[in-house]
């Protein structure tokens, strides 16, 4: 006879989560909501929450991946303390905006997508943030700053890596 202190702990997150499913009636037009949900509880998406999502909207693994990697909003990795967003859409990469995120990928030796080993900074790249007049836009935690140089950027970088260290 099993007793409570032997069960593994139920995680109120996945209770939360089942909860949002249910709400949306288990459909699967409802996937991008439930990955919002299920994101903003575990702040990003494993492979196999990916996969209990899709039994439980009874969707192919390779369509709710195909989603959660398709859109840039959704994280299918845990995110460093700090995020640093790069936009590429067509004004900010005509004003320099690649030359920005190849500084950051050659200092903070990752590549786009990667976080850096001491969990400090996430680099990411956006298509467009609709701030074209201010190009080229970076993203720095959430705050789309306009006109930055490279320079600028790195240094707004490097004081996030002495603040971890």
């Amino acid at each position: 006879m099993a007793t409570s202190a032997t069960k593994p702990p139920v995680d109120p997150r996945r209770r939360r989560l089942e909860l949002a499913i249910k709400r949306q009636g288990a459909k699967a037009d409802a996937l991008i909501e439930i990955l919002h949900e299920a994101q903003s509880l575990y702040g990003y998406l494993d492979r196999e929450l990916l996969h209990w999502v899709a039994q439980q909207l009874a969707l192919p693994r390779s369509t709710v991946y195909g989603v959660a990697s398709f859109y840039h909003l959704f994280q299918l990795n845990p995110s460093g303390r700090h995020r640093c967003d790069v936009c590429l859409g067509t004004a900010c990469y005509v004003k320099g905006s690649q030359a920005i995120l190849d500084r950051l990928i050659a200092e903070l030796e990752i590549r786009e997508g990667e976080t850096t080993g001491d969990g400090a900074i996430s680099l990411g790249t956006v298509r467009c943030v609709g701030a074209c007049g201010i190009a080229p836009v970076v993203v720095y935690d959430g705050d789309i700053q306009g006109r930055q140089e490279s320079e600028a950027v790195w240094q707004q970088v490097q004081a996030w890596q002495q603040e971890a260290h």
